[in-house]
């Protein structure tokens, strides 16, 4: 396995439990043709984000993007910090460690 990334690795340095909930780093990446969750890549959750980083567009569109992607309403999700940086931190409410490792892990 010599030369290939853990995403086991890549995934326990982006996701954190929390005392209600799981807190996220994350890479977002405005201006994309299509917000999606694109995978974990250096430590952090990849998002793409269909909207410029504008008055807070692409904020308000990671928000909604990371709250389809864990199933939970758009209320439980908030950028904790980064706010004005590609390098985020976001915090997910009712979200459990054990669910949002689950669909990380989907990812690939």
């Amino acid at each position: 396995m010599s030369g290939q990334s853990n995403p086991h690795g890549a995934q326990q340095e982006a996701l954190a439990a929390g005392k209600d909930g799981v807190t996220l780093k994350v890479k977002a990446l405005p201006r994309a043709p299509v917000s999606r969750v694109v995978g974990l890549v250096e430590g952090a959750l990849k998002v793409r984000v269909a909207a410029a980083p504008v008055d807070g567009e692409a904020n308000e569109e990671l928000i909604k993007t990371l709250a389809s992607f864990f199933g939970v309403p758009r209320s439980a999700v908030k950028i904790t910090s980064g706010k004005s940086s590609r390098h985020k931190l976001a915090a997910v409410r009712g979200l459990s460690y054990e669910k949002a490792s689950q669909l990380l892990a989907a990812l690939g």
